[in-house]
């Protein structure tokens, strides 16, 4: 039975600039019961389609010239919610639709407890409601959820919480009401593979024990292909394809999806490995990083936060090491010691064999050139107020590279033809570039100084499929180009299994296990490796890319 009928949905949003066509006329339907998967890049229309279900698009700047989005009552009914009051939208959402959004740390409030938010959102459904029921309702939704002691999370703050929590959160809070179509907006983008598996298996329970219908929005090709009755294809505000899920991963006919599944790591063509060499390049022993934990009048150290703990590790010349494990395992604080941006508190670090964990700011100074690092976030790492030449050219004035001011510039100009941007792109500032565009400049940045190895850090994380396939390209092109070595920090396993030599796995601080890429993903050995492996979700079964496609 048909629950939402969407027909020739079209979404125009007013700006300065001109009308932007959002969504460009798109028929969907979702049945009970059913999950429909709608995938695409950013940018595609995904979120638009979801919030102009909803109607939660601001008036007046948002509006709907043509379309129907038909449901049906649980008598029978049907109405078109985009003709609806505002009081009876109101009645809809949360009773009838609920919402999951991206990231739950924004959509939380962080001056209201957990359990103070879902009672407040059943009594917005529920106007009537007395504040015991409410409470009841919300304890139970956190014990659905599967949050550990909801007795004490129910009077806890947001920022109590780690990134998975959070979501079981705002899931408790979208369910609490008992929605018949719940929607999903990228709900697994920014967790660990271990956490999304969990969280995926709880929306799956969830669904099969309430009868729901899941419109599910991602770019990840791997969950889909987990959790799909149905998928449809959205790409620049048009639904391009859709059908089963077995037809349309494995059998696609339009030439986008076609594209999204060519740029997969798993189906990206693999280059011959680069010969690397014996001599060690970086080399940490028994390193550690404690970070202190401070209570009392006085702030005394109560006791230490092990963020890395006797950890030992080398990289070759020209290796790519993959260091992955969850959040909160240590990766990225790993990395940043290696390489001084943050000062370990034991343990030795060596650099072509000379020691360089203890010396001092201005001693470590002419190392800084052959160690960099590009960061997962690479707008925030990109200073807003200085043009792309600026950024650029500042790092090769400061460790004296370069003649002259237009000297840097040419090398500036040259480094975005490595990364493969346009020259002019020079006088541009960060917030005018995509996502991909950014990264680019981020690497671009770091090859400023002729750096021998670069640490990785979660360079790909929030990128759309087809971009991470570029940047992964571009770093093994960059890598063969100039002989680096890069330390790879990521959670993502797939991608490890494409551009990586060897894999180290932390836990908790401490490195579980280290080897060969192939030997680890294919044959781990430590019980949390492979807890790691298991919860990746992929593609099942050969995909029909016919030759024919680019």
């Amino acid at each position: 039975m048909t629950l939402l009928q969407v027909n020739n949905l079209q979404t125009v949003l007013k700006s300065a600039a001109g009308d932007v066509h959002a969504v460009k006329g798109i028929d969907l339907k979702i049945y009970r019961g059913e999950t429909v998967c709608l995938v695409g890049e950013s940018g595609s229309g995904k979120s638009v389609t979801a919030l102009s279900i909803l109607r939660l698009l601001p008036a007046g700047i948002a509006l709907h010239p043509r379309g129907e989005v038909l449901l049906t009552r649980r008598d029978g009914g049907v109405e078109d919610l985009l003709q609806l009051s505002d009081h009876a939208m109101s009645e809809v959402r949360g009773r009838r639709i609920s919402m999951i959004f991206q990231e739950p740390m924004s959509s939380l409030n962080p001056v209201f407890t957990i359990g103070e938010q879902i009672t407040e959102a059943l009594q917005l459904s529920w106007p009537k409601m007395p504040e015991k029921v409410a409470r009841e309702i919300a304890l139970e939704a956190l014990v659905e959820v599967k949050i550990k002691d909801p007795q004490v999370r129910f009077n806890d703050y947001p920022h109590r919480l780690s990134g998975g929590q959070r979501q079981r959160v705002m899931i408790a809070m979208a369910l609490a009401c008992q929605p018949d179509l719940l929607i999903a907006d990228e709900p697994t983008t920014a967790l660990d593979v271990t956490v999304q598996s969990k969280i995926l298996n709880l929306i799956d329970d969830l669904q099969r024990d309430k009868g729901m219908a899941v419109l599910f929005i991602t770019h990840d090709l791997g969950v889909v292909a987990q959790i799909a009755d149905r998928v449809a294809v959205m790409r620049y505000g048009e639904i391009v394809e859709q059908g089963d899920h077995s037809d349309v991963l494995y059998n696609p006919k339009h030439p986008y999806t076609r594209s999204l599944l060519k740029a997969l790591p798993e189906n990206l063509q693999r280059q011959t490995p680069q010969l690397t060499s014996s001599e060690v390049m970086l080399e940490a022993r028994n390193l550690k990083v404690w970070f202190p934990v401070r209570q009392g009048l006085f702030r005394r150290v109560a006791s230490h936060v092990r963020a890395v703990d006797d950890v030992s590790l080398k990289i070759n010349r020209g290796e790519i090491v993959a260091l992955v494990g969850e959040s909160g395992s240590g990766k990225s604080t790993l990395g940043r010691a290696l390489v001084r941006l943050l000062e370990p508190t034991g343990g030795e670090i060596y650099y072509q064999g000379k020691e360089i964990g203890n010396l001092s700011s201005q001693d470590f100074r002419p190392y800084r050139t052959d160690l960099q690092v590009v960061f997962q976030d690479p707008l925030s790492s990109l200073n807003p107020r200085l043009t792309i030449a600026t950024t650029l050219t500042e790092p090769m004035a400061v460790h004296g590279i370069g003649d002259s001011n237009d000297h840097r510039i040419e090398l500036a100009a040259q480094l975005l033809d490595d990364v493969q941007l346009p020259r002019d792109y020079l006088w541009r500032y960060p917030h005018e570039f995509s996502g991909g565009q950014r990264q680019r400049i981020g690497i671009s940045r770091a090859l400023a100084v002729n750096p021998k190895l670069i640490v990785c850090d979660e360079v790909t994380s929030a990128l759309d499929v087809s971009v991470q396939a570029e940047i992964l390209q571009l770093l093994l092109q960059l890598r063969s180009r100039y002989g680096l070595t890069l330390l790879f920090i990521t959670h993502n396993i797939s991608v490890v299994e494409y551009v990586s030599d060897r894999t180290l796995v932390m836990h908790q601080g401490k490195l579980v296990e280290a080897g060969d890429t192939a030997q680890v993903c294919g044959d781990p050995k430590h019980a949390y490796t492979k807890t790691l492996i298991d919860a990746v979700p992929r593609m099942n079964g050969g995909v029909n890319l016919q030759p024919g496609f680019q």
